[in-house]
């Protein structure tokens, strides 16, 4: 058999196979897709989601009212209860372990509910990262070939057997893709998700820059440089607010390190969540003074 008979072959068995458990979300291009991962439970991004219900469409056309389980929105993943029927669920690897360059994958999705697409390629990058909905770093990434169209994202990445590699998620440059590793750690957490069990995170209520825009803009009104983030918004009622930290405020250091990169913050937030407080060193203009965060 030739290597074109060959990918054809197999393009065929999974689409045969896995398509059926491949879901669109929502109606229209810019929705998402979603993948059926345990009777009455599909897995998507978060970010497709902009309420709590949701219209799911199957590969055989029916459609069913959606709602979400629980969200975890710094992974960018969701799981949503619905009911799936008879449709198989996809199979998680047994080992979980992380594809390497070269491996073939083949992407799929049902973008809106437009109709199953699958398409192969290549693992290109491994142990790639990019920022979730809220700003937080998610590592691990598969980058691959794959082509998707717009309104693929929750959409399976699979191996040639048909097992789940990851969630693809981003289009970065080149037009290249970026999936959510399906190893143990995801495993768990979507376990968890389809309990009804959301994450609860520390969160201060600010929406930042990063370190090189406050530096830019701070320069730009004639303020001496300075590292930190700078606070573009304060959520109503937040920890932030409480504090009297205000719009244009740098956050400079948290816990005593100084913030050179968003990360920092976020490790922070994480350390300081058991604790339910965090000390933070404010620059407002030119004034320097430390703030206790109650979380």
């Amino acid at each position: 058999m030739s290597v074109l008979a060959e990918i054809e072959s197999t393009v065929d068995q999974i689409a045969t196979a896995a398509g059926p458990a491949v879901v669109g979300l929502g109606r229209g291009w810019g929705v998402g897709s979603g993948v059926v991962i345990a009777p009455g439970q599909v897995l998507t991004n978060s970010h497709n989601l902009r309420h709590d219900e949701v219209q799911v469409t199957f590969a055989d056309g029916r459609r069913e009212g959606g709602r979400v389980k629980a969200s975890d929105h710094d992974l960018d993943i969701a799981v949503i209860e619905v009911e799936t029927g008879d449709t198989e669920p996809v199979q998680w690897p047994e080992d979980g372990s992380s594809p390497q360059i070269g491996r073939a994958v083949f992407a799929l999705a049902n973008p809106g509910g437009r109709g199953l697409r699958v398409t192969p390629g290549f693992v290109s990058s491994v142990a790639r990262s990019f920022r979730g909905p809220r700003g937080r770093r998610i590592a691990g990434a598969i980058e691959h070939t794959a082509p998707l169209p717009r309104g693929s994202s929750g959409g399976p990445l699979l191996d040639a057997e048909g097992r789940l590699l990851g969630i693809n998620s981003i289009r970065v440059d080149g037009g290249l893709i970026l999936a959510i590793p399906a190893d143990q750690a995801l495993r768990d957490r979507v376990q968890a998700l389809g309990r009804g069990e959301a994450p609860t995170r520390a969160r201060l209520g600010v929406a930042i820059a990063p370190p090189r825009v406050a530096r830019r803009m701070r320069r730009a009104v004639g303020l001496p440089e300075r590292e930190g983030v700078l606070v573009r918004a304060v959520e109503d009622g937040s920890a932030a607010e409480r504090a009297g930290i205000e719009r244009g405020d740098l956050i400079a250091a948290a816990a005593g390190r100084e913030i050179e990169r968003v990360d920092v913050l976020y490790e922070a937030l994480d350390a300081a969540g058991s604790a339910d407080q965090l000390e933070l060193t404010i620059v407002r203009g030119t004034e320097e003074r430390n703030v206790s965060v109650k979380l």
